[in-house]
C-alpha cells in the first residue's frame, strides 16, 4: 500500500508569508508521515490477520481428512489411517520448513527451482511473511493427504513416512514454484515473458496440490496392487464398503468448511482496491474474495447433486458416500479457476466434474484400479477438468483484477480469449503427470523393491490396528457374554428391576 507523501517545501507557499511558515509546514508534514505510517502498518496487520486466519482454515482440512479416511476404510484399519494423516502433517511441517518452502518460494530464483529460505533462513523478507509460510505449508500437507487414501489398507508404515517426506520437500514445492513463484516459468505473475502471453492460472491449485496428490496416490495404488478381496476370482469388482458413513460425512462437511480457507485465501491478501473498474469504492478485493467463495460453493453444490441423481440412475440407490465424493470432486475442479469465473460458470464446473468422477471411477472398475478413497479419481481426474475449465471459462475483467499490468492477456476460450490460455493449461496437465509420474512413480517402486511398501497378506487379512498399533480403534462388547453376566446374577437383575 502506497502512504501519504507531504511536502514541506511544497506546502510552506500555501501558508502565506508568516515567519512560523516553515514551522507549520514541518509540522503538518509530520503528521501526515506519521498517519501514513500508521495505515501502511495497518495494513500489513490486517492482511497478515487475513492469511493466518485462511492457514488456519486450510489446516483444519486435515481433521477433514483424517474423518473422511477414517469412514472411508474397514474398522480393523482405522487407527492406521488416522495415525497416518497426523503425520503427513508433522513430517510435512518439517520436511517443508527445511527444504520445501525453500524450493517453492526462494527468490530471487530461476524458473524452476528455488535457491533461497532453506530452514526459513533470512526469512521474513521484503516477499513474504511467516504467515505466508504457514499458509504454503497447509497447502503442501493437504497434497499429502490426498496421496494416503489412495494407498489405504495395505501399506507399510514407514512407506507413508518416505512418501510424505519425498512428497512435500521436494515434489510438491517444485510444481508449486513453476505455477506461483513470481521466478516460475509458467506463473502468470512472473516477471518478463510469459507462457503463450499468460502463463498459467491455477489460482489455488487444481493441478499444484490436487493433480500433484492424486497423480502421486495413482501410482502408489498401481504399484501397490489392489487389496485382497477387492476383485473376485473372474476379475469382477466387489465392494468394500467404508464402516462408518458418519464419519464420511463429518470429514466432507469439515473439507467444506476448509475449502474457503483454500481458494478465498489464495488472494493472500484482502485489503486492496481494484482500478478502473465499473463498480465503484465499494468493490474491490474483499468483493473478488466473496464471489471466489460462492463460486466454490456453487461449484461442490452442482456436483453434489448431479452425483446423487446421476448415481440413482446408474444403480438405483442414493448413496450418501457418492454424494460427498461428488461434492469435492466439484470443489477440486473450480479451486484452479475459483477467482476468474462468474458463479454461473461454477454451475457447469461442478456439473462436468460429477460425470468426470463417475467415468473415472468406472473406468479404474474395468482396469482392476483399486483407491479406497477415490483419492487418485477425484483430485486427479476433477483437478485436470478444473485445469480446463478455467481455460474455457475465465473471465478478461476478472483475469485484468486479479492479474494486473499486461493489457491484451488472454482469458477464457469460451468468453472471446482465445486458445492460447487453454494451450498453457494443456502443458501444465502434461508437465504436472510427467514430473510426479517420474518421481513418485519411482519413489513407490523403490519401496516396493526393498519389500518396504505392502504388508503381509496375514497383517491384511487381520488388519493393520491389530498388527501394527497395538489394537483396534473401537471397543466391542459381545452381546453373548453379557447376557451370561446377567444370567449369573439373578438376584441382582430382579433388584435392579424393581428398583
Amino acid at each position: 500500500m502506497a502512504g501519504f507523501t507531504c511536502s514541506a517545501a511544497d506546502l510552506r507557499p500555501l501558508l502565506g508569508t508568516a515567519a512560523n511558515a516553515t514551522a507549520a509546514a514541518e509540522y503538518i508534514c509530520n503528521g501526515f508521515d506519521t498517519v501514513s505510517n500508521k495505515l501502511v502498518a495497518a495494513t500489513y496487520a490486517i492482511d497478515n490477520t487475513y492469511l493466518l486466519f485462511s492457514a488456519y482454515l486450510v489446516f483444519s482440512m486435515q481433521l477433514g481428512f483424517a474423518m473422511l479416511c477414517a469412514g472411508s476404510v474397514r474398522a480393523k484399519n482405522t487407527m492406521n489411517i488416522m495415525l497416518t494423516n497426523v503425520l503427513d502433517a508433522a513430517t510435512g511441517s518439517l520436511f517443508y520448513y527445511l527444504f520445501g518452502f525453500a524450493l517453492a518460494f526462494g527468490s530471487p530464483s530461476n524458473g524452476f527451482v528455488g535457491r533461497h529460505f532453506f530452514g526459513l533462513e533470512k526469512y521474513p523478507s521484503p516477499s513474504g511473511d511467516y504467515s505466508f509460510f504457514l499458509y504454503q505449508w497447509s497447502f503442501a500437507i493437504a497434497a499429502a493427504g490426498i496421496t494416503s487414501g489412495s494407498i489405504a489398507e495395505r501399506t507399510q508404515f514407514v512407506a507413508y513416512l518416505i512418501y510424505s517426506s519425498f512428497l512435500t520437500g521436494l515434489v510438491y514445492p517444485i510444481v508449486s514454484h513453476w505455477f506461483w513463484s513470481t521466478d516460475g516459468w509458467a506463473s502468470p505473475v512472473r516477471e518478463g515473458h510469459l507462457l503463450f502471453g499468460s502463463g498459467v492460472i491455477d489460482f489455488a491449485g487444481s493441478g499444484v496440490v490436487h493433480m500433484v496428490g492424486g497423480i502421486a496416490g495413482l501410482w502408489g495404488a498401481l504399484v501397490e496392487g489392489p487389496r485382497m478381496g477387492r476383485f473376485d476370482g473372474d476379475g469382477k469388482p466387489v465392494s468394500l464398503r467404508g464402516h462408518s458413513g458418519t464419519l464420511v460425512v463429518l470429514g466432507t462437511f469439515l473439507l467444506w468448511f476448509g475449502w474457503y480457507g483454500f481458494n478465498p485465501g489464495s488472494f493472500l491478501s484482502i485489503l486492496k482496491t481494484y482500478e478502473h473498474t465499473n463498480y465503484s469504492s465499494y468493490y474491490g478485493q474483499w468483493s473478488a474474495i466473496g464471489r471466489t467463495a460462492v463460486t466454490t460453493t456453487i461449484a461442490g453444490s452442482s456436483a453434489a447433486l448431479t452425483t446423487l441423481f446421476g448415481k440413482r440412475l446408474l444403480t438405483g440407490h442414493w448413496n450418501v458416500t457418492d454424494v460427498c465424493n461428488g461434492l469435492l470432486g466439484g470443489f477440486a475442479a473450480i479451486t484452479g479457476g475459483c477467482s476468474v469465473v462468474d458463479p454461473w460458470a461454477a454451475i457447469i464446473c461442478g456439473f462436468i466434474a460429477a460425470w468426470v468422477l463417475i467415468g473415472c471411477n468406472k473406468l479404474a472398475e474395468m482396469l482392476k484400479y483399486d483407491d479406497p478413497l477415490e483419492a487418485a479419481q477425484l483430485h486427479g481426474g476433477c483437478g485436470a477438468w478444473g485445469i480446463i475449465f478455467t481455460a474455457l471459462f475465465a473471465k478478461k475483467d476478472y483475469v485484468n483484477e486479479i492479474y494486473p499490468g499486461k493489457s491484451g492477456r488472454p482469458h477464457g476460450l469460451l468468453m472471446g480469449g482465445g486458445a492460447r490460455l487453454l494451450a498453457a493449461h494443456l502443458i501444465q496437465i502434461l508437465v504436472v503427470i510427467g514430473w510426479v509420474s517420474v518421481t513418485m512413480g519411482s519413489v513407490f517402486w523403490l519401496l516396493k523393491v526393498f519389500g518396504l511398501l505392502r504388508i503381509s497378506a496375514d497383517a491384511e487379512m487381520a488388519g493393520l490396528d491389530v498388527t501394527s498399533h497395538g489394537g483396534l480403534a473401537y471397543a466391542y462388547h459381545d452381546e453373548n457374554n453379557d447376557q451370561s453376566e446377567k444370567n449369573s446374577f439373578p438376584i441382582a437383575n430382579m433388584d435392579s428391576s424393581n428398583a
